[in-house]
């Protein structure tokens, strides 16, 4: 019994053991399979992913050489068919309830900034307030004095600074609602809402500093202007009158428009007393700005009367000048001025030449000129027909003039007045 438990205990580890080397060889005849099954797999793999970037290559050659430029973000205001307020206020309001978060409100407010003037509301206090409503209320608000002093969120308070500095710049005057607005957004310690502050300081005293106000909006009309414009410059002198004529009541005019004169009894004796040998000038144009507009005018001039410049310098003397003190003990008495006769030197004699009249045309051309002179020649000032005029016109160098100038090694001489002159026959 022994003998034959032996011969089953050898015979069963034979058997385990031929199990074990048969496995083994099992194992390393399937791991090859294995990697070489792999390797075939990931070089498959590997030729599709470089097929797939080759096509995304070429689509994105097609694409860009279709399409020059493709706008990240879809701007509306270029799009709008209309240019009006109410369409703009709607496409405010529509950024405003599309998402509660609000996203990319800081570059929607600077393209709407950029196009205010195409839609004509760059003056509108309603369109600014609408835009500091794009902000989200609290979030940016500081929580202590760190994030107060070194600008807490700066992106979004410089863009609304840059706001207030377009509304300081084209002189729109904020409001106490634009306060709140601001003090909820930003808080108290805020940057925009010190600079409103400041604004809301200087703003007001500019605001009706200038002596001669002029009406918000101006108006469009060419001949309100031109009178405001007259009416501005004759305030010189109190008894100026600023009078309308029309050159359809002119014999032989060629154009029909309108002439605002400004003329005072003051010039019309300093005309009456002009030798009539001598000739007058009629010069221009030269502009004045009111707001955002400008007129042209033109004055009716003669040259400085030097000998009558001279002896008003020869009979003043300066009452500061200590070296020629006159001691009434000695000498003679000084020569009392109280009672002494001279003649006085008129506003409208200046330094460079005596001032009669200025005036603005509807067409700025030699015709209506002549007729301001032939109408002023009938309304009370017949000396006129006797005087020659001339015309005296400076022209005005364009930008491309100045840079050929600038460019050309040769440098031309400097223009003189008479280089300006530009003369008719003077009218008899």
């Amino acid at each position: 019994m022994i003998r034959k438990l032996k011969g089953l205990l050898t015979n069963s580890n034979n058997s385990f053991a031929s199990c074990i080397i048969t496995w083994k060889t099992y194992s390393n005849e399937v791991k090859p399979k294995k990697e070489e099954s792999e390797g075939e797999n990931s070089e498959s793999d590997s030729y599709q992913q470089q097929q797939r970037k080759k096509q995304d290559s070429e689509e994105q050659r097609k694409t860009t050489s279709t399409t020059s430029f493709v706008p990240a973000v879809r701007n509306p205001f270029v799009e709008a068919s209309e240019k009006t307020k109410s369409v703009y206020m709607n496409m405010v309001e529509i950024f405003t309830e599309r998402d509660i978060r609000r996203r990319n409100h800081v570059e929607f407010i600077y393209a709407a900034m950029k196009h205010m003037a195409e839609f004509g509301v760059e003056r509108d206090l309603d369109v600014y307030k609408a835009l500091i409503n794009v902000l989200p209320k609290g979030k940016f608000i500081p929580r202590n004095i760190f994030q107060s002093e070194f600008m807490h969120y700066p992106k979004q308070q410089q863009c609304i600074i840059d706001l207030l500095e377009q509304m300081e710049d084209l002189g729109v005057m904020p409001d106490y609602e634009m306060e709140a607005m601001l003090l909820n957004v930003f808080g108290r310690s805020g940057h925009p809402l010190r600079k409103y502050w400041r604004m809301m300081y200087w703003m007001p005293k500019f605001k009706n500093l200038s002596p001669w106000p002029l009406p918000n909006p101006v108006p469009d009309s060419a001949l309100t202007m031109a009178k405001l414009a007259i009416e501005r410059m004759c305030t010189v002198d109190v008894r100026s009158r600023v009078t309308v004529f029309e050159t359809k009541n002119v014999l032989d005019a060629i154009d029909d428009t309108w002439i605002v004169s400004g003329m005072s009894p003051d010039q019309t004796q300093l005309l009456h007393k002009h030798p009539h040998n001598k000739a007058i000038y009629i010069e221009g144009p030269f502009l004045i700005w009111l707001r955002s507009k400008t007129i042209n005018y033109f004055t009716l001039r003669a040259d400085p009367d030097m000998e009558f410049l001279k002896s008003l310098n020869s009979n003043t003397e300066d009452e500061d000048d200590v070296t020629k003190l006159n001691v009434p003990f000695f000498g003679q008495p000084p020569i009392s001025r109280k009672n002494q006769v001279g003649k006085v030197r008129s506003v409208h004699q200046q330094d460079d030449g005596t001032i009669f009249a200025i005036c603005a045309t509807g067409t700025s051309t030699k015709d209506s000129l002549l007729s301001w002179i032939r109408l002023l020649e009938a309304n009370g000032n017949p000396m006129l027909g006797q005087i020659p005029v001339l015309f005296r016109f400076r022209s005005k160098i364009s930008d491309k003039v100045k840079e050929i100038e600038s460019s050309s090694e040769i440098k031309a001489p400097s223009a003189t007045s008479n280089d300006h002159v530009s003369a008719d026959n003077p009218k008899r």
